[in-house]
């Protein structure tokens, strides 16, 4: 009698099966959405027939020192970077006067947020954050396997910060199983702020064992001196639990080599440095954000240029009926809804991008009303408006 013998059922490889293994906080986890593929659009209209205002990116572009600082690198490719950022670290330290060892470097700003979740927060943990907060804010969280308090932000028809930070419900969240408190001022993607006298009536009433982490990634588009919008680096010296990071991207004009930096109390860097991958910032990206530290009259040249068109835009966005809220920002948030009809944005913005026009769209954010839009150029916003007309009118 012969007897059957059964062979085993083939695993699939796929990606449930794969996320089945994966740690837990990593498991529900969905990876951060960059928005529109620029790639394909770009081959599909050109590059100079492509109007892209959905990034929050420099419209003037980098410092010439910056530029001419990566050509000067081109012979040195085949060399490793300096590991530790030396010079860059240096010239960091002396613009924001603190030490050299205060500073971390990052691949982008996006990098340190998501390694201050994964050093000081996890399992049965809080993280407190605002809605409509920076989504690597939640992200950063999640992987960390920790726990999100996510605290509601100003209501819609607050009178003059709708969808801000509130910084006294934040504050009122904090529990002792608190860990983690991410701010970002100016906020992405609300483009709201806090002032300077609010925060450091936070920050005192904050706990010392909770670690407070300062997202100022539009930080250099304010105005020198504009006490509404609150920086963390005056308070680093009192509050050894505070974080600030900021970023090359924005006001800098080098999104495309990814450099952030986090200034924070020299004992909570050297921590960090456990987890940093070594030779995270590359060659030309070292000297080329250390020659536009140097070049301050182009930063002062951009902002100045941006306050101006961001100013001329929210005014003709207003002109045509639009809700523009209030911005310190390259960015505008903008509601296209008419009656709570968040289909019309889909419609808005479905139809510029058949133009050619890439703005954001805010559904991930739980915004499905509000498109984001990036302060251009003078003849960007103008085109912007153009076709916006053009939609409008259909």
């Amino acid at each position: 009698m012969s007897t059957a013998t059964s062979t085993p059922s083939p695993v699939r490889h796929d990606e449930a099966w794969f996320a089945s293994r994966a740690q837990p906080g990593v498991r529900g986890l969905r990876a951060y959405d960059p928005g529109h593929d620029l790639v394909a659009l770009r081959a599909r209209f050109g590059e100079a027939g492509l109007l892209e205002l959905g990034s929050n990116e420099n419209p003037y572009g980098a410092s010439p020192e910056a530029r001419a600082a990566i050509l000067d690198q081109m012979h040195a490719l085949h060399r490793y970077p300096d590991p530790l950022g030396a010079d860059l670290k240096r010239a960091l330290a002396a613009k924001h006067g603190v030490d050299a060892a205060q500073i971390l470097l990052g691949n982008g700003s996006h990098e340190l947020l998501m390694q201050l979740a994964q050093v000081f927060a996890g399992p049965d943990q809080d993280v407190v954050y605002s809605r409509y907060g920076f989504a690597v804010f939640a992200l950063a969280t999640q992987c960390a396997g920790a726990r999100a308090h996510v605290v509601e932000a100003l209501p819609r028809d607050h009178a003059t910060m709708p969808l801000g930070h509130d910084l006294d419900a934040i504050l009122a969240a904090i529990t002792p199983a608190t860990r983690l408190v991410y701010l970002a001022n100016p906020n992405n993607p609300t483009g709201t702020w806090f002032g300077r006298d609010a925060f450091a009536t936070f920050m005192s009433k904050v706990p010392a064992e909770v670690i407070v982490v300062m997202d100022e990634a539009y930080a250099e588009l304010a105005d020198d001196g504009d006490t509404d919008v609150a920086s963390g680096l005056p308070l680093l010296a009192r509050h050894a639990n505070l974080v600030v990071t900021r970023t090359f991207s924005k006001a800098y004009g080098l999104a495309g080599l990814r450099v952030g930096y986090l200034l924070a109390a020299r004992g909570l860097v050297a921590v960090m440095e456990r987890v940093r991958e070594s030779f995270n910032v590359n060659g030309p990206a070292l000297a080329a954000c250390e020659a536009a530290l140097r070049d301050e009259s182009h930063l002062v040249w951009g902002r100045t240029r941006n306050r101006e068109q961001r100013e001329q835009l929210a005014e003709a966005l207003q002109a045509r009926g639009l809700r523009v809220l209030p911005s310190r920002t390259n960015f505008v948030l903008v509601d296209f809804s008419r009656q709570d009809d968040a289909a019309r944005t889909v419609q808005v913005e479905a139809a510029l991008i058949a133009r050619g026009v890439v703005l954001r769209p805010m559904a991930g954010y739980g915004l499905p009303e509000y498109l984001r839009i990036t302060v251009g150029s003078q003849s960007e916003n103008r085109a912007l408006l153009s076709a916006l007309d053009d939609v409008l009118r259909s």
